[in-house]
């Protein structure tokens, strides 16, 4: 079906991961779906950690089974303060066996999650691709006016914003967005290494921020290095025996001799969280909606999150006769969505500014925090539970 005059019952703008799961998840729950992203190939290396109940909504959508073979679980996750502070924390390690799991979930390349999302999206019959980008988005009472850059013009009643930061669906829909620029910035690279990981990701915490050796398949790890703006680009800037030779350093040789592999990426970090998740027809996933550091893998997570709860309250409306875009459901995808993301930011924002801080007594009480969820085995496990998934959706 390729008529421009339907009109849907939902319009996707992006097509990253969560804009391609809200997709296949709103058309499994009987909506008449249109998804405007283009169709391109993934252009970096970039990895994402998916956590138990990612995989479990991947596995519903039967996305998950088609990239599974090249994901590697996560068993054990450990903390190393590496602050050489006076005041450090104690090392911490949470094993997915003492909550009953064979692993917390598994870390994928981004290719290879999006290639099978998107041979998942092209078998629904009823989920419409436009391969395009959005050009003007023109909310109003009754529907909202989507024309793409090559002139087609699309209608929906409700439209999902999957289109990232600088959200097109967000600024027409009038939601104002709180950002805050963290003075930090983010080195992202994989790595082989000559010793295996046996499906531990360390963390290992700077006096910048942390550094993340997070398992792939086969001796294989990619890495998250997060560091003052400054260091990161001195880090972009080596070669690949040198910065090798600094990321053995950095993880103490825990993993042997380290190679790095070509491809590499540095962005700054923020924190970016808009006032409404939905209004005027418009409802946003992803990094429309918010922007976190990668700390606690978190971020697609949380999207892939929205992208679920705005496929379950738009599907229940349809079932109900309702309308997929009018207020009451935008009330209820609100509800959904406030607690998990303000609580996780809220964690995030708390962890990193701990980790931060010059503050003897902050760091004080930070290693005194870390101490209690080492030792005491209820809290530990209760904070393994919570960085799965919020409690409330369990």
């Amino acid at each position: 079906m390729t008529d421009t005059q339907q009109v849907y019952d939902v319009i996707i703008i992006g097509g990253g991961p969560a804009g391609l799961t809200a997709a296949i998840a709103l058309t499994d729950a009987g909506a008449r779906t249109a998804l405007v992203a283009r169709r391109l190939p993934y252009a970096d290396n970039r990895t994402t950690a998916l956590l138990g109940a990612s995989t479990d909504l991947l596995e519903r959508l039967d996305a998950w089974r088609r990239c599974s073979a090249q994901a590697a679980p996560l068993k054990t996750m450990r903390l190393v303060d590496d602050t050489g502070r006076l005041i450090r924390a104690p090392e911490v390690r949470f094993s997915a066996e003492e909550i009953g799991r064979e692993q917390f979930g598994f870390n994928i390349d981004n290719r290879s999650l999006v290639n099978a999302l998107e041979a998942r999206a092209a078998e629904l019959a009823m989920l419409t691709r436009f391969d395009d980008e959005a050009a003007a988005i023109q909310p109003d009472g009754a529907a909202v006016a989507v024309t793409t850059r090559q002139g087609q013009s699309l209608t929906g009643r409700l439209v999902v914003g999957a289109d990232g930061r600088n959200s097109l669906c967000r600024e027409a829909a009038g939601i104002e967005v709180t950002s805050r620029e963290l003075g930090q910035s983010a080195l992202t690279f994989n790595i082989t290494h000559s010793r295996p990981h046996r499906n531990i990701s360390t963390e290992f915490h700077t006096e910048h921020g942390p550094c993340v050796f997070v398992p792939l398949s086969g001796n294989r790890s990619s890495v998250v290095w997060v560091s003052a703006p400054k260091q990161a680009e001195r880090l972009m800037a080596l070669d690949d025996a040198e910065l090798s030779d600094a990321t053995e350093k950095q993880s103490h040789s825990i993993l042997g001799r380290v190679e790095v592999v070509p491809g590499r990426h540095v962005f700054p970090l923020a924190i970016e969280r808009p006032r409404q998740f939905a209004k005027n027809r418009i409802a946003l996933v992803g990094e429309a909606a918010h922007v976190l550091p990668p700390i606690g893998a978190q971020g697609l997570n949380m999207g892939l999150r929205d992208a679920a709860d705005i496929a379950k309250v738009a599907g229940q409306a349809l079932a109900r006769g309702e309308d997929p875009g009018g207020s009451s459901v935008l009330s209820r995808y609100q509800a959904a969505r406030r607690p998990d993301v303000t609580s996780r930011t809220w964690a995030i924002d708390l962890a990193n500014r701990s980790l931060l801080s010059d503050f003897v007594g902050m760091q004080t009480m930070r290693a005194a925090g870390l101490h209690l969820i080492g030792s005491i085995g209820p809290l530990r496990r209760l904070a393994m539970r919570e960085g799965l998934a919020p409690s409330w959706r369990r």
